[in-house]
């Protein structure tokens, strides 16, 4: 008989596993049993036969699968940015952006991230890559110890343009990053990691790039960046150095199986290939994409090629939620319209594009899929709902019809985070309201 912390019995399983994993892609009406951190086993009751269980979720009729893997964003700081400047273009949007972050106090971001851990826990997002833009990240890691997320948290780096005031900052935070490691990396109970997050190639000269790959090889880390995000940026690579952004990451040895490049919607053919042949990882963003007209994506090429592509929201300043409900969507229609194509983008991919495919581009081999021995990062959906009505197909109506607040149970490492859709541990509406108080008067402060 097995003994079990956590039993999530009687939904419809969707287990996002690839054909290469030996058991079923979905169970009709089953059942999760998980100990500790992980899941020790799944299937019908009739297959995992006898067990106990300390605690018992009931998702009959409901569906049951990993939670989303947004695998980029920055919460610590664009939540402050919600709203702020909007109908703006992208490097105008960036410079105004800049001004309230230069005022920001720890105790605002670290209301903030609570805000946006706290969205991303009641929409089902269950890990999330992190990149910071060079300011701060401790009040974001006291966060999770309230909001237990899983996260890997980038240190973000810059030495010219825009972000040229932080080089100082950035080389002496490199020159000790070990210690950054040692207390952090692979901390509270394996859910931290920390990432190296050079901003971009518009704000990092070739000296920077090399000293990040430096520390990420000594220390074995990820590295998280913005590339190929929009024309301008492709203009001021192709002026300053001669070749596409991707291109010019390749020149000194950046691209590889441990980065992970957002946005990339300015792509050559042969920028697709090197991304190919190092195994590089794409972020990919279509509602932030859109919304500052950075671009699309050429997906149909990346997947010919092979790519991982993960999906993600981007910051709550450029995308305003914190929401992969949305970015299915979104993402499927703009694709679809754009190869004029109506079968690109099915809605079984764009589920995996989400859970399991967005934790690869992560790095997160152990989430992302429901099977044995995967880590316990489980949301239950409830999708008896008048917009979600009749349900001839539960894949279809989490693609095209669902929301966030469906979102009923968020579980991470085995720890219930979100209850019958109330977050635990925290009172939301108070820190709310604090929040307000201090991001109103950021916003004074920084006469925006």
């Amino acid at each position: 008989m097995i003994t079990a912390d956590l039993a999530i019995v009687g939904g419809e399983l969707l287990c996002m596993t690839d054909a290469f994993t030996p058991q079923p892609d979905t169970v009709p009406r089953g059942t999760i049993l998980v100990s500790g951190q992980r899941i020790v086993a799944l299937g019908t009751e009739a297959e995992i036969g006898p067990y106990t269980a300390r605690k018992t979720l009931d998702a009959t009729d409901q569906v049951v699968m990993p939670g989303f893997s947004n695998c980029h964003t920055h919460i610590g700081s664009n939540v402050l940015l919600r709203g702020l400047n909007e109908d703006a273009k992208l490097f105008e949007w960036l410079q105004s952006m800049w001004r309230l972050k230069q005022n920001f106090d720890h105790e605002t971001l670290r209301l903030a991230s609570l805000a946006g851990l706290a969205e991303m826990a009641l929409a089902g997002i269950t890990s999330f890559n992190e990149h910071f833009d060079a300011y701060s990240v401790s009040p974001e890691i006291n966060a999770l110890e309230t909001v237990p997320l899983r996260a890997t948290l980038g240190y973000g780096f810059a030495d010219v343009g825009l972000y040229g005031d932080l080089k100082d900052w950035s080389y002496r935070a490199l020159d000790n990053f070990g210690e950054i490691v040692e207390e952090h990396h692979n901390s509270l109970d394996g859910r931290l990691r920390v990432a190296l997050s050079p901003h971009a190639t518009y704000s990092c000269t070739e000296q920077l790039w090399r000293r990040c790959a430096e520390v990420a090889a000594e220390h074995e880390l990820t590295i998280h960046t913005h590339l190929s995000e929009g024309q301008q940026e492709h203009q001021f690579v192709a002026d300053n150095h001669g070749m596409t952004p991707t291109g010019w990451l390749h020149s000194m040895g950046l691209l590889g199986p441990d980065l992970t490049a957002a946005h990339c919607t300015t792509l050559t053919d042969d920028d697709i290939a090197l991304m190919a042949e190092h195994d590089v990882k794409v972020a990919h963003c279509p509602i932030s994409n859109a919304k500052l007209c950075s671009g699309i994506l050429p997906m149909r090429k990346l997947m010919a090629a092979g790519v991982t592509v993960g999906l993600a929201t981007d910051g709550p300043a450029s995308h305003n939620t914190l929401d992969m409900f949305q970015e299915m969507k979104f993402g499927a229609i703009t694709h679809k319209n754009h190869n004029l194509d109506p079968e690109l983008l099915t809605v079984s991919e764009m589920l995996e594009m989400g859970t399991r495919e967005a934790a690869k581009a992560m790095h997160l081999d152990e989430a992302g899929t429901l099977a044995p021995g995967q880590l316990a990062d489980i949301i239950v959906v409830d999708l008896n709902n008048a917009h979600c009505a009749p349900r001839y197909d539960s894949q279809a109506a989490l693609v095209y019809s669902s929301r966030a607040d469906d979102v009923v149970h968020t579980i991470v490492d085995g720890q219930i985070v979100v209850e019958n859709g109330v977050l635990q541990g925290l009172d939301l509406y108070g820190m709310l309201s604090e929040l307000r108080e201090r991001a109103v008067q950021l916003r004074q402060r920084s006469g925006a």
